[in-house]
């Protein structure tokens, strides 16, 4: 394992970053491949969407409607692939490390649930969450 993702990785195996399917899904989409732009205008129209819905700041789920916003407007087989491919570094990565490893090997076996994991990363990742 590398220096930071080791730590990251050994941080989730503990328990201390949350939900391990939903940080994993998050890490593993750093190879997801998206345009700033094409990226900043769906999470502004999330935020939208979220707003409307309420607070919103209020706790998000993988099936929240702004949530399914940004999954279905980014989603294309070449980025659920690059997000696979992800996943799958971190099962081998995490191969010493049995939670993470099978939190890693769970999103593999359901990529529609990592694809709207990893969506529900990114806009927590706009709120600052």
């Amino acid at each position: 394992m590398t220096g930071g993702l080791a730590g990251v990785l050994e941080r989730v195996e503990a328990g201390e970053l949350g939900d391990p399917p939903t940080i994993l899904a998050y890490i593993g989409g750093q190879r997801v491949v998206i345009p700033e732009q094409e990226l900043k205008e769906t999470l502004r129209r999330a935020m939208l969407l979220l707003a409307a819905g309420g607070d919103p700041h209020r706790e998000l789920g993988v099936d929240d409607r702004a949530v399914k916003a940004i999954a279905v407007e980014l989603f294309d087989e070449e980025r659920r692939a690059q997000l696979a491919a992800g996943i799958d570094e971190l099962a081998l990565l995490a191969r010493d490390l049995p939670r993470t490893k099978d939190a890693a090997l769970f999103l593999a076996g359901d990529l529609e649930l990592a694809w709207r994991l990893y969506a529900l990363g990114l806009l927590a990742e706009e709120l600052g969450e």
